[in-house]
């Protein structure tokens, strides 16, 4: 039986793209229009694992789904990068210069921002998704109306693009996390990254002794996050991402990580993708 994979949009989203890339095409597709609903789908056991973007190469980080992860108990047990290219595009037989309103999500209207300085008149809109408004507008067949969307989006829905790769940065690459509600258990020769979440107390050097532990270590941090945590008034949590050659290090690591820090948590253990 295939396995039933969900991501925050539809066919044709970035989210799908990363779904067939990961998993070939051999997968049951749950769409889901954000990603609290896709989180229930995980909890409900409606689909097996899910793919969560987690931060942009521009944007910089997807600060809520952090806490999905967190307060879910989800477990990332992979990741992939998917290099983004924005189109602009409209129904056939339209033209750009018919445009006079342009639907997508909110981080493809913000990447794209400076391409429409050409074009003040245009109205950009937020949606919940890049793929729904181009499957609006090859269903409801609207005129004057454009899509900010995946290439793959323009094949499906049968779109004309009118303009490619309108994002201001052209090195622009967004980070998806692979998440289940069970832990993944990978060989740990195979584990050489990880996803940990931890507090720290208001004492000078705390937050610098637990970064020096893991140096000691031999762990690399490419990546740190804070969030507040919501129960006690400026008091912050830390997510780090970790990558380790050895996983003896890591262990070692973990050990100390959790005598030093309050409320240590492993959010994931799986392969690190980029060297």
């Amino acid at each position: 039986m295939s396995l039933k994979i969900a991501i925050q949009g539809i066919k044709g989203s970035n989210h799908h793209q990363v779904a067939k890339d990961y998993y070939g095409d051999d997968i049951q597709l749950v769409e889901c229009l954000s990603f609290d609903a896709l989180v229930d789908k995980l909890l409900s056991k409606e689909a097996d694992q899910g793919i969560m973007a987690i931060e942009n190469s521009i944007a910089g980080s997807i600060i809520p789904n952090y806490a999905l992860v967190n307060h879910n108990n989800l477990h990332i047990i992979g990741e992939y990068y998917l290099n983004i290219h924005h189109h602009l595009m409209v129904l056939k037989g339209q033209k750009i210069e018919d445009i006079k309103e342009v639907s997508s999500h909110p981080m493809a209207l913000l990447q794209c921002k400076e391409y429409f300085r050409q074009y003040p008149h245009v109205k950009l809109v937020e949606d919940v998704d890049t793929a729904e408004t181009a499957k609006r507008i090859q269903e409801q067949k609207l005129k004057h109306v454009a899509a900010i969307a995946p290439k793959v989006a323009s094949e499906l829905y049968e779109l004309d693009i009118v303009a490619s790769d309108i994002q201001t940065i052209k090195n622009n690459a967004t980070r998806f996390i692979i998440v289940k509600t069970k832990n993944n258990v990978l060989p740990k020769a195979d584990i050489t990254k990880a996803s940990l979440r931890f507090i720290t107390d208001h004492k000078r050097g705390s937050l610098a002794a637990v970064l020096n532990v893991m140096s000691d270590c031999r762990l690399n941090l490419t990546k740190i996050q804070s969030l507040p945590v919501i129960e006690t008034p400026w008091k912050y949590a830390f997510f780090v991402d970790v990558t380790f050659t050895e996983y003896a290090d890591f262990t070692k690591a973990k050990s100390l990580l959790d005598i030093m820090a309050e409320d240590f948590k492993i959010l994931g253990e799986y392969k690190n993708v980029r060297q």
